[in-house]
């Protein structure tokens, strides 16, 4: 019940910061006709969007088991992740479009000012902050829906430093009172950090999908059964790992495990042995879901 509401805390909190940054930097971009900045804006609305979702997804995920899902409702999270790659795609074409179509014939130049400058530190400093605390709550409560809105967060945060960049050298240019070719050649820097901002929104959906689609397919991770494996072994009584599955829902790794012991172990005795294999494998994946079968067998020669 704890780790439940603190992961919604976490998620209504990014959601209230998302809300926030998508309201200043979108009122400030129409002001300075920033494509730049407007391109950031619908990413912070997609953040808002994303963080719904997450938020959403923290809620459900965290039901327990009932008869129509006996594993529980964690790969919410995972359909989520994968949601929130969609929307990704989508912004990333649109911004990438504009962009292009403003450097072929550049007929809405940005205004920029010393407002949109400050309103992008205030953005980089809330981006920050939130990245710090989703990342630790991601880790701290193994929620791959908490760990997305960390990574929308940390694509803010890079976008809004590209766009800063051209804002400000759009503002250089004027300020310094260059040629008007010059000055043209300038401030198309937004329209170009715009179309980065493009690329790293592409690059986190790519990243985000690979991860959710693993997880939904159930994707094995070889190094960490490979690890259960070995630790497995060194359980005394067990002679051999016959058969080993692993696969991740939400939070949760469900593992199912099947072992010989000495067929002359008593029923209580071969149980224990379970019990340990059970508990080798919570020390590498706390909090796993594990099921251990035993079968007879005999010593090696």
């Amino acid at each position: 019940m704890e780790k439940r509401k603190a992961t919604c805390r976490v998620a209504l909190l990014s959601l209230l910061a998302a809300f926030f940054l998508t309201a200043l930097k979108l009122s400030v971009a129409l002001w300075t006709h920033s494509l730049a900045l407007l391109s950031d804006a619908l990413h912070s609305g997609l953040d808002l969007l994303a963080s719904g979702m997450t938020l959403f997804a923290v809620i459900s995920a965290a039901k327990p088991p009932d008869p129509e899902h006996a594993f529980g409702h964690g790969k919410i999270e995972n359909i989520s992740a994968l949601a929130q790659t969609l929307l990704l795609f989508a912004t990333s074409f649109w911004i990438a479009q504009e962009a292009l179509e403003r450097l072929a014939s550049p007929a809405s130049p940005a205004h920029p000012s010393l407002v949109a400058v400050g309103i992008m530190l205030i953005s980089l400093a809330i981006d920050v902050n939130r990245v710090r605390v989703l990342k630790r709550a991601a880790k701290e409560h193994k929620s791959q829906a908490l760990e997305a809105d960390a990574l929308h967060f940390s694509t803010d945060l890079l976008s809004s430093s590209f766009v800063l960049i051209g804002l400000t050298l759009a503002l250089a240019a004027e300020a310094l009172n260059l040629r008007e070719s010059t000055k043209n050649l300038v401030s198309q820097a937004d329209t170009v950090a715009a179309l980065a901002v493009s690329l790293i929104i592409a690059l986190t959906g790519l990243t985000l999908a690979k991860k959710a689609i693993g997880i939904l397919i159930d994707r094995a991770e070889p190094k960490l059964t490979e690890s259960i494996r070995a630790s497995v072994l060194q359980v005394p009584g067990v002679l051999a790992v016959l058969s080993l599955r692993a696969r991740e829902s939400g939070p949760t790794h469900f593992v199912d495990i099947v072992i010989s012991v000495l067929g002359e172990h008593t029923v209580e005795e071969a149980h224990a042995i379970a019990d340990s294999v059970e508990r080798a494998v919570c020390a590498i994946i706390p909090g796993a879901d594990v099921i251990v079968h035993v079968e007879p067998g005999k010593p090696s020669t």
